[in-house]
């Protein structure tokens, strides 16, 4: 991921450890793997659609666990972090191949993220999705 002067206080470690829990996140995302996704968002997370829906953590999870949200594949693309002591934002280019309801279908987005670091564990506290 791209880095820069923000990330003064963040060693390579803590990159990498954010770059993985992004990872994970998105392969949960694929896979509706609510433990996962519950796992790794903060109990106060707002989630943000690109239409201005905005969910909670209970919705966001479910969203995802039911199909309403069925990710086929997700490519995150042109990545960049900056970490600020505890809290760290990310963005991307969030590309998805999806099965809403059974109809094919596909996403480009921008998404900038929020992460907290929660006793050594990297936790979503936001996201944000606008359509590129």
């Amino acid at each position: 991921m791209a880095t820069d002067s923000a990330n003064v206080n963040a060693n390579d470690d803590e990159v990498k450890l954010l770059e993985a829990t992004i990872n994970t996140l998105r392969q949960a995302m694929v896979d509706a793997n609510g433990l996962v996704l519950g796992n790794l968002a903060c109990e106060e997370l707002t989630y943000g659609h690109s239409n201005g829906n905005l969910q909670t953590k209970a919705e966001f999870v479910e969203t995802i666990v039911s199909g309403k949200s069925n990710f086929v594949s997700i490519a995150l693309t042109n990545p960049y972090v900056k970490i600020y002591g505890d809290t760290a934002i990310a963005r991307h280019e969030f590309n998805a191949e999806t099965n809403d309801g059974g109809k094919p279908g596909s996403v480009r987005l921008h998404i900038l993220w929020v992460w907290r670091n929660e006793g050594g564990t990297w936790k979503m506290l936001a996201r944000q999705a606008v359509r590129m």
